[in-house]
């Protein structure tokens, strides 16, 4: 009997503290962003980290990065044929990302919502435009 209550204590615990920091889909579900988000939730945040989404899955300093974790795209701004060149590819090196994790109208729809939602948190940093010489 112990057994069995400590060990629904110890689920109901672990459910709660599963469910704190989860920030979940922040997009109304109206918009139609919000399929590309639900589908970017289930087949990227493994990876990626994007806070619209509450994914979490890049590395988060170069010390504790691992293979597997992608672009954050907090910081990342994609556009739709990038994002849909990723998705097709397996990314831009073709190393790790799953080729084709989202086909078809899916894909487009993780795209649309990539590039409307990407980014937002990118530092803008003073640039120069250098002009080559064509000699």
């Amino acid at each position: 009997m112990k057994v069995a209550v400590t060990t629904i204590v110890l689920l109901a615990c672990a459910a709660v503290l599963g469910a704190c920091g989860s920030q979940g889909i922040q997009i109304a579900k109206t918009s139609p962003y919000y399929r590309g988000a639900v589908l970017f939730r289930d087949h990227c945040s493994g990876c990626h980290t994007l806070a619209t989404v509450g994914a979490e899955g890049s590395a988060t300093s170069i010390a504790n990065r691992v293979k597997g974790n992608g672009p954050n795209f907090n910081i990342r701004k994609e556009n739709v044929e990038q994002a849909l060149y990723a998705i097709r590819n397996g990314g831009f090196s073709g190393a790790i990302m799953p080729e084709n994790i989202v086909v078809g109208q899916n894909a487009q729809e993780v795209a649309s919502f990539l590039a409307a939602y990407s980014g937002k948190q990118a530092q803008n940093v003073p640039h120069t435009t250098i002009t080559l010489s064509t000699k």
